[in-house]
């Protein structure tokens, strides 16, 4: 089994190392704030790779799936970890009950927006949609110490909001409205404005109900759809409110 997954895997690799660029992007490794390195592969390029994988391999098993997804997460560049990543969302059928608890356990070394948004708006948002018992999980990230598995707790919203679902993400997005930290502070403005499109009213609503010492970069992701006087009055309450205590981890 291990001599076919480490195949499977090195056929993944050598593509995506045919396409990388000799030396690695330092460039695109900055942007996406990662601490592996990154070959600079174009999207369209490293999805048609696991798309013409996924025509050649159908019908994987979930015992091949995860080791398969696992032996890339491990890999030493960002592309090969996105290629896990985009292996589980592409084989969703073979999932079960192990495909949570690795990609729970992912979660400790996504670091980085780049790959931590893939990661949890790819199979984890998936896999919470699909088993209301992981919402209660996702919940108890909010207050991880690890203030990416925070983020990815946002991030993990994605399949409800896109279904014009919000309570769960409201709730969720509450409890992280006051976070002291910028990677999620930006995150909760991006659900926020992104529930808006889905119901303007309702969140307009929210938004004042939680108005007092929101941070700056919440409000401006939240209302960048919102009309401008009503982005103005939200900072004015945010800034003549005392400060709230800043949340984060416990």
């Amino acid at each position: 089994m291990m001599a076919g997954i480490e195949g499977l895997r090195r056929e993944i690799l050598r593509k995506i190392r045919a396409h990388g660029t000799p030396g690695g992007d330092p460039r695109a490794q900055k942007y996406l704030g990662s601490p592996y390195p990154v070959l600079g592969l174009s999207t369209p390029q490293l999805q048609g790779i696991l798309s013409a994988f996924v025509r050649a391999h159908r019908g994987l098993d979930a015992k091949t799936v995860n080791a398969l997804a696992d032996s890339l997460w491990k890999g030493r560049v960002l592309e090969e970890k996105w290629a896990g990543i985009s292996i589980l969302s592409r084989y969703r059928k073979a999932w079960n009950g192990s495909t949570w608890k690795m990609a729970d356990r992912w979660i400790d070394d996504a670091v980085g927006w780049g790959l931590c948004d893939a990661l949890a708006m790819g199979p984890i948002a998936d896999m919470v949609y699909a088993d209301p018992a992981r919402n209660r999980e996702v919940m108890r990230w909010t207050r991880s110490k690890n203030f990416w598995r925070r983020r990815i707790s946002a991030y993990a919203m994605r399949a409800f909001v896109r279904a014009g679902e919000l309570e769960k993400p409201l709730v969720l997005l509450g409890r992280l409205l006051y976070d002291g930290e910028f990677w999620v502070q930006r995150a909760v403005g991006t659900w926020l404005r992104e529930c808006w499109k889905k119901d303007d009213p309702r969140v307009r609503t929210f938004l004042l109900e939680h108005a007092a010492g929101l941070p700056r970069i919440t409000i401006t992701f939240a209302t960048e759809r919102a009309p401008k006087d009503f982005r103005e009055e939200l900072r004015n309450r945010a800034r003549a409110a005392p400060p709230r205590r800043k949340t984060g981890h416990r």
